[in-house]
């Protein structure tokens, strides 16, 4: 297997590549559809890694925020002039269960197709969102302590924030999935890490998801550091990365750990057990245009340039997608990414992005601006 020491990755939307399949099959498509001559493509590109995104499972709850959130479906009409009901399959990241969704074929067909990958010398990567939980995931009803409570006086200073939800032993407030800079995610609420039993059940995921692949992208894993956490939601936490990066690896020590983090906290996670951090630093940079700055970005990372990783879009019409939504319709004439920064335009897989799980050295060169 291709263990390069900066190796290449490759997102692909797993809904809209199975739509696109499912078009030209006839009818629904599942991981077991995807043929191996699109396997075989992906190899010849010299890729070291698939990350497959959303494959787990949503439920009807998160999916009707999503049809009826009237500020997300506007963006979903600006993206899909004709948007059907039938293309907002609700948030990839409002997750359910962490199995994967019975509509792609469920665990044995991502068993079947991690095999044919691991053939070709690619290795899989899925997501793991640590900060929330959708509306309907069993916890809620069978341990509603997992989860971060308010009170009536919250929900009604702050109903961005909060909601009530039913459960058999009455109303509970609870508070949607958010970090410290914006409103509630509607389609989730958020999981509490002040309480020792979710620390413990979320790594009992994390084994679960790790049996599954071989690394885990982590959605806004900085949400969950205790200086952090302890800021939005006064309540002490005790470090989780740590304990859950070593669990993991003490029984699959070749498990890798990718942070999407931001705030200048990529030198924090890594010395909490990832291998790998965004560089949202050099997105920034190149995004003014100038090279000086990307190269003096470069020259004095904190992180080795091994530890970052640096993404690239493949080319398409200015406003296609919003780079910044939580949700995008399914169908396959948008594909919605998690891209920060441009440097290898490609991708011939609907919904695909390639991306460089390290940056180049460009202190040996001038750089002007």
């Amino acid at each position: 297997m291709n263990t390069a020491f900066h190796p290449s990755l490759f997102q692909i939307n797993t809904r809209v590549w199975l739509t696109e399949l499912s078009q030209g099959l006839g009818r629904p498509a599942t991981l077991d559809d995807i043929p191996d001559t699109e396997l075989e493509r992906l190899a010849e590109m010299g890729l070291d890694w698939i990350w497959l995104l959303s494959v787990w499972q949503t439920g009807p709850a998160a999916q009707s925020v999503s049809r009826t959130n009237l500020d997300w479906r506007h963006q979903f009409e600006e993206t899909l002039p004709d948007l059907r009901e039938t293309d907002i399959a609700g948030s990839g990241f409002a997750i359910a269960d962490y199995t994967v969704h019975s509509r792609l074929g469920g665990d044995a067909a991502l068993a079947r197709l991690r095999e044919r990958l691991k053939q070709r010398g690619l290795r899989l990567l899925l997501d793991f969102v640590p900060n929330h939980m959708a509306p309907d995931h069993r916890w809620v009803e069978q341990h509603p302590d997992y989860f971060v409570h308010g009170s009536d006086a919250d929900f009604a200073k702050a109903p961005q924030n909060y909601c009530r939800v039913r459960t058999s032993r009455g109303p509970l407030v609870l508070a949607y999935g958010r970090d410290p800079y914006f409103d509630g995610w509607p389609d989730t609420l958020q999981l509490n890490y002040g309480n020792p039993n979710l620390q413990r059940a979320m790594i009992g995921e994390l084994l679960r998801i790790a049996k599954q692949c071989d690394g885990v992208r982590c959605d806004m894993a900085m949400l969950v550091l205790p200086e952090i956490f302890e800021r939005t939601w006064h309540i002490h936490v005790e470090l989780f990365w740590p304990q859950a990066t070593q669990r993991v690896r003490k029984q699959f020590p070749r498990f890798t750990f990718m942070a999407e983090v931001y705030w200048d906290m990529e030198w924090t996670l890594q010395q909490q057990g990832f291998d790998y951090a965004y560089d949202k630093g050099l997105y920034d940079r190149l995004r003014e245009g100038r090279a000086r700055p990307v190269r003096e970005h470069l020259c004095g990372a904190r992180l080795p340039a091994e530890a970052c990783s640096v993404f690239g879009e493949p080319r398409r019409a200015p406003g296609r997608c919003d780079l910044h939504a939580r949700d995008a319709p399914s169908r396959g004439d948008c594909d919605l990414p998690f891209a920060w920064a441009a440097v290898l335009p490609s991708g011939s897989v609907p919904g695909a992005e390639k991306a460089h799980l390290a940056t180049l050295d460009p202190c040996a060169t001038g750089a002007g601006e």
